[in-house]
């Protein structure tokens, strides 16, 4: 008789009408050859979302579809339902790349001390070619400071650490990531940067980040105001560059 192999990981994928994406952000992970318990929690997608979960329901731990509180919620409540010692999100236009996660993980299991690890992303256009990497490097709390130098879709945490925290913050609508890691960081001590490329962050004109540039600075500043208690110059003199003027941009390539 062959015992199930535990979960290592516990993966939630938040979705929302992202059906033209959502295969890709899978595949990646059963690419990845780890025992893992895959969560997907979907906001009520009125694409072909639903067919695509059935299709690959029998390799998903669980999931459901219907109206939430937003992508935070979506996340917390995902990986509530799961046990494995490690944690991480995967939102459904992104993907990993091939034994990116046991890059992170097998890192992990040899530093215990270390509360969460992050590795290297490829920013891709909408149909998933590379454009260029996610500006990203060794970790200091003054880079933190000056951006989110940590790609979200490149980070393994430990459970003990998140659930530490509380995981995200249900409040914020951008940032809740780049808050993580500063909550992560004040109760856990810091991450670690592993420079190898193990996941990919796709930009295209309907994610938030693009969409909304406004309300995600104005989110970000507030949030490195609530725990370095103050604002870097460089936040300001980017606030024309990353609101105005890309915003003006992404109109134009609408």
């Amino acid at each position: 008789m062959v015992l199930p192999v535990a979960p290592l990981i516990t993966i939630a994928v938040p979705s929302f009408n992202q059906d033209r994406y959502l295969a890709d952000a899978l595949e990646s992970i059963f690419n990845q050859s780890l025992p893992v318990e895959i969560f997907v929690a979907d906001g009520g997608s009125t694409d072909n979302t639903l067919a695509i979960l059935k299709k690959w329901q029998d390799r998903l731990t669980g999931w459901r579809s219907g109206p939430d509180n937003g992508q935070a919620a979506a996340v917390n409540e995902a990986i509530s339902h799961g046990t494995a010692p490690f944690v991480c999100w995967l939102n459904s236009d992104d993907t990993y790349l091939e034994n990116g996660l046991k890059i992170l993980l097998s890192f992990l299991q040899s530093h215990p001390e270390v509360p969460f690890a992050y590795g290297r992303t490829w920013n891709t256009d909408e149909h998933g070619h590379p454009t260029k990497p996610y500006w990203t490097g060794k970790f200091s709390e003054w880079h933190l400071m000056q951006r989110c130098l940590i790609s979200q879709p490149a980070t393994l945490i430990r459970r003990e650490a998140w659930e530490g925290v509380g995981g995200l913050d249900e409040s914020l609508q951008f940032s809740m990531d780049y808050d993580l890691w500063w909550k992560i960081l004040r109760h856990s001590g810091p991450p670690v940067f592993i420079p190898k490329f193990v996941a990919t962050n796709r930009i295209h004109a309907q994610t938030k980040t693009a969409s909304q540039r406004y309300q995600h600075h104005a989110e970000s500043m507030a949030v490195v105001k609530k725990y370095a208690g103050e604002v870097p110059l460089k936040w300001h003199l980017a606030w024309p560059w990353s609101v105005w003027f890309r915003s003006k941009i992404n109109k134009q390539k609408a």
